[in-house]
């Protein structure tokens, strides 16, 4: 078949079912598409950035992006464009349908003026020849509560903090803002609207195989009184053979805004009867929760992999919009698969501030716009990408001076999946 002889557009109102319907084909869940289904669906949907791949009359390729707000190393937030539901039908795979969608889209991106795209990858291969990078990485530990070295008498913060149970709709009232607090220290993070907040907390249901069930949430609150935690987990109920419980915590969110508040919700977690395992969800790699443990061995990885993958669609706006801590300047050629952010660029950076334009000058680092992601938000190594031929270095040392200028002390973490 040729490949003019699919058409790749905008879906109407009326294809929105056939559209999820291969969404979930291609995801491999199961393909009817109820009602409830589109209604939960449609509110998400803009017409114009929902795109389909047809054959016929049949979708056989989805697509979708929308307007999100990452946070930069310094904590300024920069306009991104978020790309999610992305699959092809196995039998219209090698047809150039990805390719096709996904370079419309940044084209619109960037014509927008968003400065990044962002997504996350269900397979690592497939993001690079599109100028993507993984920017983040997500870490998930198993905790053995027995073996953790806790005290077992411990019954709350003693300096005058205090954690709440609370239920659903005290999530709504006083998550939105803690979030926005926390968001805008955490280099990674990205923005989330009212409708997380009514679908995590169970007020709009999610159609899917699972039915809802509750969650317990608890909050933290500073010795002033002011909210600076939420943790919210699940747990199971398993008993083991001699009638003793054994249940596992399974960590939905953890935020925190100081070293304190993040101690006391796990260590709030870990003392509840019944519970020997948690699970913490996925975490930022440099995650505190290991060495707040007595014993951190007790404290087993069990997934680590990259997460947030970034594509640089403007580089001058992006090297400007983060903080430097150390001052220097560097010559950096961006190559990029499409030529939208292709470049040489001067970056002289201080903590002041940063400037960043367009430059004929000689280049000192030579970087892919997938490199360029890793960098940017502070987690890679210009030197490690040097070693792995992913990045040249034109002029000796200048890897180092990336180092110096962006590599950051905590390691970014995106928190969320969309």
């Amino acid at each position: 078949m040729r490949r003019d002889d699919i058409s790749v557009r905008p879906v109407t109102e009326d294809e929105i079912p056939d559209w999820i319907r291969a969404l979930n084909t291609g995801f491999l869940r199961e393909p009817s598409v109820p009602v409830t289904e589109v209604e939960h669906r449609k509110p998400m949907l803009t017409r114009s950035r929902t795109v389909g791949a047809f054959d016929g009359a049949r979708c056989v390729a989805t697509f979708r992006s929308f307007a999100q707000e990452l946070t930069a190393v310094g904590g300024a937030l920069v306009g991104a464009n978020a790309i999610s539901n992305v699959t092809v039908t196995a039998t219209h795979r090698r047809r150039g349908l990805l390719s096709r969608m996904m370079a419309t889209d940044l084209a619109a991106a960037r014509d927008r003026g968003d400065v990044l795209a962002t997504l996350i990858a269900a397979e690592y291969p497939i993001y690079g020849r599109y100028g993507f990078g993984p920017a983040t990485t997500a870490t998930q530990w198993s905790v053995d509560v027995p073996r953790a070295g806790l005290d077992p008498r411990w019954a709350g913060p003693d300096d005058g903090a205090r954690i709440d149970l609370v239920d659903a709709e005290d999530v709504r009232k006083h998550g939105p803002d803690l979030y926005e607090r926390f968001r805008r220290a955490q280099p990674g993070a990205v923005d989330r609207d009212d409708r997380w907040w009514q679908t995590t907390t169970g007020a709009l249901r999610v159609v899917g195989p699972d039915p809802w069930t509750e969650p317990f949430h608890a909050l933290y609150r500073s010795p002033s009184g002011e909210v600076e935690g939420l943790l919210t987990f699940k747990p199971d109920d398993v008993w083991g053979d001699a009638k003793q419980p054994l249940d596992t915590a399974s960590v939905r969110g953890l935020i925190a805004l100081t070293p304190a508040a993040e101690r006391a919700l796990w260590l709030f977690l870990a003392s509840i009867d019944w519970i020997t395992t948690i699970r913490t969800g996925y975490r930022a790699p440099d995650d505190l929760l290991p060495h707040l443990l007595p014993d951190p061995r007790a404290a087993r990885i069990t997934t680590q992999a990259d997460w947030l993958w970034i594509r640089v669609l403007d580089v001058v706006r992006a090297m400007e919009a983060r903080t430097y801590a150390g001052s220097g300047s560097l010559v950096i050629e961006v190559s990029a698969p499409d030529g939208l952010s292709g470049g040489r660029f001067q970056l002289d950076a201080s903590p002041d501030g940063a400037t960043c334009a367009p430059s004929t000058r000689s280049a000192d680092l030579v970087v892919g716009s997938g490199e360029l992601a890793e960098l940017w938000l502070g987690d890679a190594s210009a030197v490690r990408l040097a070693a792995l031929g992913r990045v040249e270095e034109e002029r000796a040392g200048a890897a180092a001076v990336a180092d110096a200028l962006l590599r950051t002390s905590r390691r970014p973490w995106c928190p969320d999946m969309f």
